[in-house]
């Protein structure tokens, strides 16, 4: 999962704004620093989420890399954990809900699943049977 920030150059610095997430900014001093403050901003804008219902844009597959627009990948534990959430508020679903279809004792478990999160292969599977669109193949790319 990559988004598109916009770099723009401003005396002796950078900054740069995410295309798809409106507010996703960051700054540095070198293109080296840019490019790792980025990957920070991009990962914690997704992984922290207003609340459990809001739904973050999904990146742009019609805009490519250019020498003002950067591709930044979102780390693998983010991207799955965002994805969760997208498919359960796409169908409408509390954390609860998912919890319970999961065979979770608690709340706490899901809620942990839409962090950063690094699940067994056996609940990636529930998962994928609870959620048939999540992509892992789109979260790794």
């Amino acid at each position: 999962m990559r988004y598109h920030f916009k770099v723009h150059k401003e005396k002796k610095s950078f900054w740069a704004e995410c295309i798809e997430l409106p507010g996703c900014v960051t700054q540095g001093d070198t293109k080296e620093a840019l490019e790792a403050n980025m990957q920070e901003a991009l990962n914690l804008y997704l992984e922290e989420s207003e609340d459990s219902k809001h739904l973050a844009p999904l990146p742009k597959t019609s805009l490519k890399a250019s020498r003002s627009i950067v591709e930044v990948p979102v780390e693998p534990s983010v991207a799955l954990a965002f994805s969760i959430r997208q498919q359960r508020i796409k169908q409408g679903m509390t954390q609860r809900e998912v919890a319970d279809h999961l065979g979770m004792k608690g709340i706490y478990s899901y809620q942990r699943l839409e962090r950063r999160c690094n699940p067994t292969l056996d609940l990636i599977y529930k998962l994928v049977l609870l959620f048939p669109a999540l992509s892992l193949d789109k979260i790794l790319r």
